[in-house]
């Protein structure tokens, strides 16, 4: 009797283990496509893999997600449109990309707008940023679950240090082809130089510019401190990505698994972040150690001849905006 009752007792156990590692027949498994266009070395695809595995092992399997790295499915914009149309699930990318279709997420890029990490994150929690997530939603369906510190942006020179504004004068500097990130450069004197990435290092090598603009982590992975002499720590823009889903799989998400991805998607970021603070930290003496001098600046000049010159408004964002974003520092 006690044998049967043992026996039986474990038959119960092993159907509800099988209920919950695998999943049911009409709990038919998702296969899910998670996009981005980064090194598969680097911490944002790191968290992908881990919340992608997080995801598929608390869902017992339901949400099978693959992370497809490195632009193997197409460039960011192509990725962007690929979410809105089901092509892809889940993307990770710059709001710079949201803000062709949703313009006032993109007054993240504003020069000086951020003081650092922190700040962003918490913009990334505001109501302000809520705002937008919510208008976002309503306009594209796009849900916006997550937050990334990507990098502050610092300057390098060949010529002399400069710790203001007024000092960056006449300095010949490549910057990507956007407002965003000429006004900074146009709003001290300097001359912004649109130059192709991959022609940087030769650009800065042969002195057609003075010098460039790009995240600690960029500067070391292409060498562009080899034929530089100076980094100013000017982190003029703080710069971040977000983990978006595509509203094709949110609609169809109950609301436990919507709370269950926002959580994922929110670690997986809050460890990226992590990753790549403690990186710029460790560059910092890198590159001293490679005999660079690393200087901080005086942001306030820098900020206040920004907002003069190349005022909010003439970017198309508005000044309350700016004001709201400034107040969480």
């Amino acid at each position: 009797m006690i044998n049967r009752l043992l026996s039986a007792l474990m038959s119960c156990g092993l159907a509800a283990m099988s209920l919950i590692a695998f999943p049911s027949a009409s709990q038919a498994q998702e296969k899910l496509k998670w996009a981005h266009n980064y090194d598969v070395s680097t911490p944002y695809h790191k968290a992908s893999v881990w919340a992608a595995d997080e995801i598929r092992r608390m869902t017992a399997g339901k949400f099978d997600i693959t992370v497809f790295p490195a632009s193997s499915l197409g460039n960011e914009a192509t990725l962007n449109e690929s979410l809105l149309i089901g092509g892809i699930d889940i993307l990770i990318g710059g709001p710079s990309f949201a803000a062709r279709s949703y313009p006032r997420i993109g007054i993240s890029y504003y020069p000086f707008i951020f003081n650092d990490a922190d700040h962003l994150m918490r913009y990334s929690k505001s109501d302000l940023f809520n705002e937008m997530r919510e208008e976002i939603k309503k306009k594209t369906g796009v849900h916006i679950a997550a937050y990334t510190y990507y990098g502050a942006r610092h300057t390098t020179s060949s010529k002399q240090a400069f710790t203001t504004c007024a000092q960056m004068a006449g300095m010949k500097i490549r910057v990507p082809a956007a407002p965003a990130y000429t006004a900074m450069p146009r709003a001290c004197g300097a001359n912004p130089t649109p130059i192709a990435f991959a022609e940087v290092y030769l650009a800065l090598q042969n002195k057609t510019v003075d010098g460039q603009e790009n995240p600690l982590p960029t500067i070391q992975a292409m060498k562009f401190f080899e034929v530089q002499r100076a980094i100013m720590l000017t982190g003029h823009i703080v710069d971040g990505i977000i983990t978006q889903v595509g509203p094709q799989v949110w609609r169809r998400l109950s609301e436990s698994e919507r709370s269950l991805f926002d959580r994922v998607l929110q670690e997986a970021a809050a460890r990226a972040t992590e990753e790549v603070k403690k990186e710029e930290r460790d560059l910092v003496a890198f590159f001293k150690g490679r005999g660079l001098e690393v200087v901080e600046v005086d942001k306030e000049s820098f900020r206040s001849t920004i907002l003069k010159n190349v005022p909010v408004e003439s970017l198309g964002f508005t000044r309350a905006d700016y004001d709201r974003i400034r107040a969480l520092r």
